[in-house]
């Protein structure tokens, strides 16, 4: 077990060079529910009655508490009221389950934005966004972001392992999306 998490921390904190998302720009996003943790309480998030609101801008990422995926999240957290400003809703998913994610939604998402819970990959797979499976283990997800317009079409879509670029490319589109490009 503890190679396994070994596997992940390094899997979490690796670089490559950026690669395009599964699902291209122009696609109709996959519609779904989630278990979702916001500031520790759990809820159902629903893409469909986000969209009502504004675009949504979703990132897939490998694993609570791994290297990579904790300084993302606090990225987004930190970027969070850039996207309300911008009128987008912002959900991060992983393989994770729920009780994991109402921690972190916490402690490392500092209340800011929901993470959701999908340990049967659902949503993953239909998104494209399944990295890697083991012997045992379902998988995870890959490191992608989509943002998608209120028509539910996907706008912007970046596949990358390194978490660095994810923050400043979805708030770049969310902006252009806002400003009509």
């Amino acid at each position: 077990m503890r190679g396994l998490l070994v596997f992940f921390a390094c899997l979490c904190g690796l670089s490559a060079a950026p690669a395009l998302a599964e699902l291209k720009v122009g696609d109709k996003a996959p519609d779904f529910t989630v278990q979702a943790a916001l500031g520790g309480k759990v809820f159902s998030f629903s893409l469909a009655d986000h969209l009502k609101q504004g675009p949504v801008v979703i990132y897939f990422y490998p694993k609570s508490y791994t290297a990579g995926c904790t300084v993302e999240a606090h990225e987004f957290a930190e970027a969070a009221g850039k996207f309300a400003a911008a009128g987008a809703s912002l959900i991060g998913i992983s393989a994770d389950g729920v009780e994991t994610q109402k921690t972190f939604s916490s402690e490392e998402c500092r209340d800011k934005f929901p993470v959701g819970a999908d340990p049967d990959l659902t949503v993953i797979r239909a998104y494209d966004a399944v990295f890697v499976r083991l012997p045992g283990i379902a998988g995870i997800a890959d490191r992608s972001s989509y943002v998608i317009d209120q028509g539910g079409t996907i706008r912007y879509a970046y596949t990358d392992s390194a978490p660095d670029k994810h923050v400043e490319n979805t708030l770049r589109a969310v902006e252009a999306l806002r400003a009509g490009k």
